[in-house]
């Protein structure tokens, strides 16, 4: 049966009643997301600036003050206390993770570790199977990095590996973007899964073991079997002057790569799987894979192991490692501060009231709040051009729908968000450019080949999605 909204909150989830009536609500909500879409596509205005106004403008939209004042009604939160709330509550829990998740993934790629992945997968591989082991590439490689970075560094191994084959650029490129953007929009500990978790108080263990679930069978469509296809009514070659340049120097050994990128993973899995099987928080079994399995802990020991690991592998000098380590922090210095101005513009919403709102009528039309999060993360990214931004506000109007779902369906809503944030990938989103760049397509092409494949990625894991609800 479809998801439909329930009544109470979880716990974890603080809603107020709406702070005015509901055409207001409605409306102040539709002004700052149309504010938002307006200074990011037209004004060409960074997604942090849009959305600190966006938060401002729903607040005072919606009859909230500013700041508090001796005439404040009791229980009323000012729009500044609750922006400050919210931005920095999700500076403090996603921001460090995506510090982390960075410092890894610079480590990966300048260690080789990444190189010794490609290599040993696709060096296992036939001609006819290589856009499946392009899949899986996408995938581990997407897993620890975020998109645009995996991008950029497999690039001139779809390079060479079209070459070497004599199969189109895209029939090996698509597959490899499939298994990118599917672990960029479901899985944690990407940015937008991440904040989806926070915003909704889903379990991130229980997300990430469902994540993993729907985007193979998604990667599968959208990667070989889609990628097929499209190779097929557009053929490019593989520029010539682009080669695998190898690196420099020693690699660390495949295995070891391996179990610095699926650390992580393991410990957060366990922690669902060990939370599920022992009742009683208080056993020793329990309460250590809470600790290991805590989303800072997990990333933390990764790359603390990986420094050890991958840096001795690739025969690096604790200075260089630190040197890497400290180069990956700039480039997501922008990305923290838009993750946590969405965390604030979150927060304003719900002290507004617009989530009760939103759950009551949700609940009263009976319709599918996964569905329901997926269309509202759709808009959002066809208007903006972010898979992030749509991530971020489509699961705070969402925030009052999970009321009373158990933890598995709350991190279904978070997956349905995750699916429709990478929905039709156009021209105000730089990812668009960034593809039609490095694959030498003409923008007919690029809609014909990566716009329809996140198309299809997107629907394919709604599907998906929908399936799995009717079984947990």
């Amino acid at each position: 049966m479809p998801l439909v909204a329930a009544a109470p909150l979880p716990l974890d989830i603080t809603l107020v009643e709406p702070v005015t009536s509901g055409g207001r609500l409605v409306g102040a909500a539709l002004v700052a997301i149309a504010a938002i879409v307006l200074l990011i596509t037209v004004a060409k205005l960074h997604p942090f600036l849009a959305l600190v106004i966006g938060a401002i403008t729903v607040g005072v939209g919606a009859g909230q003050p500013l700041i508090a004042t001796s005439a404040t009604p009791e229980g009323t939160v000012p729009v500044l206390t609750s922006f400050a709330t919210g931005f920095g509550s999700t500076a403090a829990g996603v921001g460090v993770l995506i510090a982390l998740g960075a410092m890894f993934a610079k480590l990966l790629a300048d260690t080789g570790g990444a190189d010794q992945i490609v290599d040993t997968i696709v060096g296992l591989a036939t001609p006819r199977t290589l856009p499946w082991a392009m899949a899986l590439v996408g995938a581990v490689i997407g897993l620890p990095m975020f998109f645009e970075i995996g991008l950029v560094l497999l690039m001139p191994v779809i390079y060479l590996v079209a070459r070497r084959s004599g199969q189109s650029l895209i029939t090996i490129g698509i597959p490899t973007l499939a298994g990118l953007s599917a672990m960029h929009g479901l899985v944690p500990p990407h940015p937008g899964p991440l904040t989806a978790i926070g915003n909704l108080g889903a379990d991130l263990g229980t997300t990430l073991i469902l994540g993993v679930i729907v985007a193979v069978p998604t990667i599968v469509v959208a990667g070989p079997l889609f990628g097929t296809l499209a190779g097929r009514w557009v053929v490019v070659p593989a520029p010539e002057r682009f080669d695998a340049a190898d690196r420099e120097g020693s690699r660390p050994a495949f295995g070891t790569t391996m179990l610095t990128v699926l650390l992580p993973v393991v410990l957060m899995m366990g922690k669902a799987v060990v939370d599920i099987a022992v009742d009683d928080d208080t056993a020793p079994l329990r309460q250590t894979f809470d600790v290991l399995g805590t989303p800072v802990v997990a990333l933390l020991l990764a790359t603390l192991l990986g420094m050890l690991l991958l840096g001795r592998g690739a025969g690096m000098s604790v200075r260089e490692v630190s040197a890497s380590i400290e180069s990956s922090l700039p480039g997501i210095a922008g990305i923290i501060l838009i993750v946590a101005a969405g965390g604030a513009f979150k927060q304003v919403l719900v002290d507004t009231g617009i989530g009760t709102l939103l759950a009551d009528w949700a609940a009263g039309a009976g319709i599918s709040v996964l569905l329901l999060a997926w269309v509202l993360a759709v808009l959002i990214r066809l208007a903006t051009g972010s898979a992030t931004v749509a991530t971020i506000t489509a699961s705070a109007l969402m925030l009052g729908l999970v009321a009373d779902l158990p933890t598995a369906e709350v991190s279904l809503v978070v997956l349905a968000v995750g699916a429709g944030s990478v929905f039709l990938s156009h021209v105000n989103d730089a990812g668009f450019w960034l593809v039609k760049e490095y694959f030498g397509l003409d923008i007919g092409q690029t809609f014909k080949t990566w716009s329809l494949m996140e198309t299809v990625l997107s629907v394919s894991g709604l599907v998906f999605v929908l399936l799995l609800g009717l079984v947990v």
